[in-house]
């Protein structure tokens, strides 16, 4: 019953409510896996659970803070590294528990491991490359997570091979992500272009997701204001009521451009 799929968080309209309210469902989540420890559902449900919540509510207040105090930025980042790991974990756990023995391979040969998942596994697929990539954008200065990258392209092409159109698009707004890195590590700005309007299309245009990732991935590492400026505008021109499934994860994209507008001159420095 805890792993079932429901939107009960995601269409709050009360970011601050969720901020508090979270927490405790995830700390229940980890006492009942004490007793089920090989429940894979609940695992990817607490996976999902913690990069979610560290995304919304660690990270992005932490972002916020870069400029204005630097200290509780720090501070916030290392935390949501160690929330991201944490959730990277619980979704290695429900990979072992259907597939024994995969993250050896996922480390040695991750387009070999995710080979043999299938289309009821795009869940995973994609959570655990989300808090994978995350904890990787966090940790850059810990090789052994940046070793690891390419497991996390591979888990993410995977899931959008076997449902391209998974959860509104979703898993195009992660590439948009994987796409905006240094062509030492497989990004291409064209690819990272191509999901933004593949994004667009299945979304309708009516969620900020697609924009902001575009700002903070190529326009950001391109230092080209002008386009991260419009994009972030988009993002924040938009009516969340739109769609109410997915309120509260708009509401957090909109926060991360406002943060990112009122930034722009240390963002982009002349």
């Amino acid at each position: 019953s805890l792993a079932a799929p429901s939107d009960v968080m995601t269409r709050d309209d009360d970011p601050e409510l969720m901020a508090q309210a979270i927490p405790f469902g995830l700390k229940m989540y980890e006492s009942v896996l004490q007793s089920t420890p090989e429940n894979d559902a609940l695992l990817i449900t607490t996976c999902a659970g913690y990069t979610s919540y560290t995304y919304g509510f660690v990270q992005t207040p932490a972002d916020g803070l870069q400029f204005t105090n630097p200290t509780a930025w720090r501070e916030g980042s290392a935390r949501a590294l160690n929330l991201y790991v944490r959730a990277k974990d619980y979704c290695l756990r429900a990979w072992e528990v259907r597939y024994p023995g995969i993250t050896k391979t996922m480390m040695i040969d991750p387009v070999k491991a995710v080979a043999k998942t299938k289309k009821e596994d795009v869940e995973l697929l994609y959570w655990t490359a989300t808090s994978w990539g995350a904890a990787m954008a966090l940790g850059k200065d810990r090789p052994e997570l940046i070793a690891d990258f390419p497991a996390v392209r591979a888990l993410g092409e995977r899931a959008l091979a076997l449902d391209p159109g998974w959860s509104n698009g979703t898993i195009h707004e992660l590439l948009i992500t994987l796409d905006s890195q240094d062509e030492q590590l497989g990004g291409s700005e064209a690819n990272a272009r191509k999901h933004f309007e593949e994004a667009l299309r299945i979304q309708k245009s009516q969620l900020p997701g697609p924009y902001v990732e575009l700002a903070e991935g190529v326009a950001l590492s391109k230092q080209n204001r002008e386009e991260y400026e419009k994009l972030m505008k988009q993002a924040l021109a938009l009516d969340v009521n739109v769609q109410p499934s997915v309120r509260l994860v708009s509401l957090i994209m909109q926060q991360r451009a406002k943060n990112g507008l009122a930034h722009l001159d240390e963002l982009f420095p002349k």
